[in-house]
Parts: C-alpha cells; structure tokens; sequence
C-alpha cells in the first residue's frame, strides 16, 4: 500500500465524513445550549426551599449521572415509539443529549452560583431587581466567567457522547465512518480518520474557550 494511495482514499472519504462532522457539530451546539437553560433551571428548583422540587433535581441529576448515555439516548428513542409519538432520530438525539448535558452542566453551574457573594444578590434586592432579573443580568454573567473552562470541557465531552447517536441511525460523524467501513472494508483507515476529525472539532472548541477566557480575564 503506497502512500498516494492511502492519501487518495482519505480524500475519497473526506466529503462524507464532513457531512457527518456537520450533524455532530449541529446536535453538540444543539445540545449545550439547552443544556445550559435546562441546567440553570436545573439548579434553582435545587436550591428552592421547596423539598418537593428541590428533591426532583437531584434525584434527575442522580439518574442522568447513574446511567449510561447509551441507555439514556435508548429511552428517549423508543419510550416515544412505544406511546405511539415516534420522534426523528435527530429530535431523539438532539433530546436525550441535552437533558443529559442539563444534569452535568447543573452541577458546574451550581459551583459558580455559590461563588457569587451573598451582598451582590441583597443589593439587587435594593434596587427591587425581581429574581430573574438578577439572576440573567448579575448572576450568570459571572456564573458563566467563572465556570468556563469547567463548561468548554463538558461542550467536549458533549461532542465526545455524540457517537453513541450512531446506535438511532442518525448520519453522525461515527455512522457515516461505519458506513464507510463496511462499504470499503478498510475499518482501520476510516476509523483513525474519523478519530482526526474529532480531535480537530475538540481542538478547535478548546483553544477558543482559552481565547474566550483570555478575553474575559483582560476586561476584568
């Protein structure tokens, strides 16, 4: 095997493999940003006053974080089925990637929240902020400041979880490797190649959320 050859079949599949890396990027963006509204959300029903609902969250953040996501990503495909409501498998997907990252993204978020001085939420109080006002405009800016790098790493992880979306035959960046693969019989070329991509997307995300942090740090 020559190395012109191997260079020509990984340009052969590189369209392909792109399609697929489109949808990964598209369920991840998809799924972290109602993640995070879900996770915020998620943290203040556990820090209400309310046992009933505070006993909700964690026992959702419990589960989500007990469980596979293979598992998780399973149930939100058939239980839908089984009701007679089937979803696409992109909305499935989409789903069950999002309440996952809600759960973990909960818990960073809840450590930045904690962080906030006691006094800035009283001052708000003041000025007769209502509770959400203070919580868009003075709390999650700096929640936010604060936790991410925590946060870019879960973005990662949530492109990392997406390849199990493969299992509901959603034209990912792994399905369209494993297409390939069976297709051309060579697993090993287009798994590593796919592996690349991945390594690419994670790269990228991760020096733009240092740039970010960067960004931050010098208007503070």
């Amino acid at each position: 095997m020559s190395a012109p050859d191997l260079l020509a079949r990984c340009l052969g599949y590189a369209p392909q493999l792109l399609d697929g890396a489109v949808t990964t990027l598209y369920l991840s963006l998809i799924a972290v940003v109602c993640g995070f509204f879900a996770g915020v959300f998620i943290h203040v029903l556990s820090a209400s006053h309310n046992r009933l609902l505070a006993g909700f969250a964690r026992t959702y953040v419990s589960v989500i974080r007990g469980t596979p996501m293979l598992a998780q990503l399973l149930v939100f495909y058939y239980v839908p089925t089984a009701l007679g409501l089937p979803l696409p498998g992109v909305m499935s997907a989409a789903i069950g990637l999002s309440l996952n990252t809600a759960a973990y993204q909960s818990q960073i978020l809840g450590a930045g929240f904690r962080s906030i001085p006691r006094g800035q939420i009283e001052a708000a109080q003041t000025f007769n902020l209502t509770r959400r006002q203070a919580l868009w405009h003075i709390e999650i800016p700096q929640v936010v400041a604060l936790t991410l790098p925590a946060l870019v790493s879960e973005m990662i992880d949530v492109v990392k979880a997406t390849a199990v979306v493969s299992v509901i035959a959603v034209t990912d960046l792994m399905r369209v490797g494993q297409q390939l693969a069976s297709v051309s019989y060579r697993p090993l070329e287009v798994y590593t190649l796919a592996a690349c991509y991945y390594l690419v997307i994670t790269t990228v995300l991760s020096l733009a959320g240092r740039a970010l942090e960067r960004r931050i740090a010098q208007r503070t």
